[in-house]
């Protein structure tokens, strides 16, 4: 622009109504002076509720103004309309300029607002800032407060014990008995002091065993070289040894083969062998099996599985997909793999005295690996004349012989609780499925006393150990069926063997006689009219033995059926009675019978004779003879019928018949002889 334009130019001033002068600044530009408008220096000095004030009358005005033209127009009138438009063109203006102040001012306020942002926005990081470096410092305090040395680990000497061992040099109590700190580095000291003389002992002694090891060494070359020598000396006594029985080598070898039994039978091994040669010369322990499959066993797997070749892995792989095996036959590998036995089983031979025969009692342990349990088999070996009768075959059946040696072990079921759940992968249902193959898991044997709660067994003590169990179970085992087999095997040959101590119990003379005694079995027992009672009430299980008994006197004839418990004499026989004589009565239909069952099931105590009591069911059997006795002479003959008694009193009786229910007397009392009511 020329500066002749410049001169020609004139400043312009905008004046409104009611608006103040507007501010204006210059430049110089050459010689002249520029003035510039500035509304943004006006809008200093300019009040915001002014500005709107002006604002609603300039808006008023040009309101009017508009109204009053349109009315000029409406009338044709030309005149005064230009003049007021130039007002309303000036009212415009005034608008114009309002709204770029409020724009100015709006902005502004955002500016401001966004700069007291900023400064917050700064404190704000700083005060972040500052927070970051006392949570780092508190941070680093707490690292330096758990800071624990090494020494910390170390067991130093108490200071009593310091003070008194520790040279002056090292104690310095003038510097450590005052800082603590100087204190634990003359400890420390000290410690390294002790060490050093430790280190150089432990090398001393290090050298005297090296000394000592060679002379070892020596020492075994040279008994290496005796025991060539000593083997065939040891040949060489070998018929001495059998001469005055002593098997050396026997028990030398059976040692050794017993290394290699599992843990559970190697126990019962050493304690079987222990109790036998200290208290039972007639027990002996042998060990059966395949030593070199045990051996087998005991070893660690090695990797050879592993180190086979590609092409033996293919060909397993082709056999397998050629023969897939079903899924039963996959179940019986499983079961016969859980139910495997260990290779090496134990025996134990029990010599029993019946009377003047010998019987000898076989078991065979075996321990079951995978369900960590044992089980027994039995054997017995028994004179003919014993093995011929029928009460004593039932008797020594090898199944039921060890039935309830302790009160409620069956050998039925596994004493190790964990066994359920295995058999529940395989579908085993019942564990006593395989006893005959297997054996049975008494609760007695080793395994099972380790497993069961000491409640289980009444007879077993929390005090008793297994040294305690083997003497216990030995002395029963030796006594089994002693006296079951001598009473049983004399009453099929109707004899009823009566001890000398018990012949006080009955009177001298004993009319009524056994004639016969036969094994029944559970159902007959159960079937019979007279013994529902004892059925209903749980007292006759089937590992019960039942007997019938026929007692005999002229035309009456006592029919007493026995529920012999497995742990006779400990569980006293109950005896169930019939009375066949003018009818049929029994313990539920007649007084006086019920009488007779209590006479030998309910005051059994007076029949127990000398401990332990083998005499109580031969006491029994006699003593139902002499209340059948009893019975028949003190009831009354019928006078229709001509000639003698067919049952003369011989019992001598206080009084015949007492009370309503006419109960007769058929308690004995010794020594007077006579016969009394209870």
């Amino acid at each position: 622009m020329s500066s002749d334009t410049l001169k020609k130019r004139k400043s312009k001033v905008l004046r409104g109504e009611g608006a103040v002068q507007e501010m204006k600044r210059g430049r110089v530009e050459g010689d002249q002076q520029i003035r510039v408008y500035s509304e943004e220096v006006e809008l200093d000095s300019r009040d915001a509720k002014q500005d709107y004030k002006q604002f609603k009358e300039s808006c008023d005005s040009l309101a009017n103004l508009m109204s009053e033209i349109q009315n000029l127009k409406a009338n044709g009138a030309k005149e005064g309309v230009e003049q007021k438009r130039m007002q309303s063109c000036i009212l415009f203006m005034n608008l114009k300029k309002l709204n770029r102040l409020t724009h100015i001012r709006l902005k502004r306020g955002r500016d401001q607002t966004h700069e007291a942002k900023q400064r917050v926005d700064v404190l704000h990081l700083q005060l972040q800032n500052l927070l970051y470096e006392v949570l780092h410092l508190q941070k680093e305090i707490s690292k330096c407060l758990e800071f624990k040395s090494k020494h910390e680990e170390i067991d130093l000497v108490p200071e009593e014990e310091f003070y008194k061992d520790a040279p002056p040099d090292i104690s310095r109590p003038n510097l450590t008995k005052t800082d603590s700190h100087q204190l634990t580095l003359a400890r420390l000291d000290w410690e390294l002091e002790q060490r050093k003389r430790l280190a150089e002992k432990y090398k001393e002694s290090l050298s005297s065993k090296e000394k000592i090891q060679k002379s070892i060494e020596v020492k075994k070359e040279h008994l290496s070289s005796l025991q060539p020598g000593l083997t065939a000396i040891m040949q060489a006594s070998i018929p001495v040894q059998q001469y005055l029985s002593m098997p050396f080598e026997q028990t030398q070898k059976q040692t050794e083969v017993a290394r290699h039994l599992p843990p559970p039978l190697y126990v019962l091994f050493v304690q079987a062998n222990a109790y036998g040669e200290a208290c039972d010369k007639n027990l002996i322990v042998s060990i059966n099996g395949d030593v070199d499959e045990a051996k087998a066993l005991s070893k660690p797997q090695e990797d050879s599985q592993d180190d086979e070749s590609d092409s033996d892995a293919e060909e397993e792989q082709e056999k397998t997909k050629r023969r897939r095996a079903t899924t039963g036959g996959q179940l019986d590998d499983k079961r016969r793999e859980m139910l495997k036995r260990h290779p090496l089983s134990l025996c134990i031979d029990l010599k029993c005295k019946v009377e003047i025969n010998d019987y000898i009692l076989y078991l065979y342990f075996y321990y079951l690996m995978n369900l960590n349990i044992m089980t027994v088999k039995t054997k017995v070996s028994i004179p003919t004349d014993l093995n011929t009768t029928i009460s004593g075959g039932d008797l020594l059946k090898s199944d039921t012989l060890l039935s309830c040696l302790y009160a409620g072990d069956h050998g039925g079921e596994t004493p190790n609780p964990a066994n359920r759940y295995q058999f529940d992968k395989v579908s085993i249902v019942c564990f006593s499925d395989y006893v005959e193959e297997l054996g049975h898991p008494y609760m007695w044997t080793l395994t099972g006393i380790m497993l069961a709660h000491s409640r289980s067994f009444p007879d077993f003590t929390p005090t008793v150990r297994l040294t305690g169990y083997v003497p216990c179970t030995t002395n029963r085992l030796n006594n089994l069926r002693y006296s079951d087999l001598i009473v049983l095997v004399s009453s099929e040959h109707s004899i009823i063997p009566v001890s000398s101590e018990c012949l006080y119990l009955f009177p001298a003379k004993i009319m009524s006689r056994l004639v016969r005694w036969v094994a029944i079995t559970y159902e007959e027992y159960r079937d019979l009219p007279y013994t529902q009672h004892v059925t209903d009430a749980g007292l006759a299980k089937e590992t019960d033995l039942y007997f019938m008994g026929v007692v005999e006197r002229g035309t009456a004839c006592l029919q007493a059926a026995v529920v012999l418990n497995p742990r006779y004499p400990e569980v006293s026989p109950l005896f169930s009675l019939s009375l066949s004589w003018k009818g049929e009565r029994s313990g539920q239909t007649d007084d006086n019978l019920r009488a007779m069952e209590s006479e030998v099931n309910v005051f059994k105590n007076e029949l127990q004779g000398p401990h332990p009591g083998h005499q109580l069911l031969t006491n029994q059997i006699s003593r139902l003879c002499v209340c059948l006795d009893v019975y028949l002479e003190t009831e009354g003959q019928d006078d229709g019928v001509e000639g003698p008694r067919e049952f003369p009193r011989e019992k001598m009786c206080l009084r015949i018949v007492r009370g309503p229910n006419r109960l007769k007397p058929f308690k004995y009392n010794h020594p007077q002889g006579f016969f009394s009511h209870r």
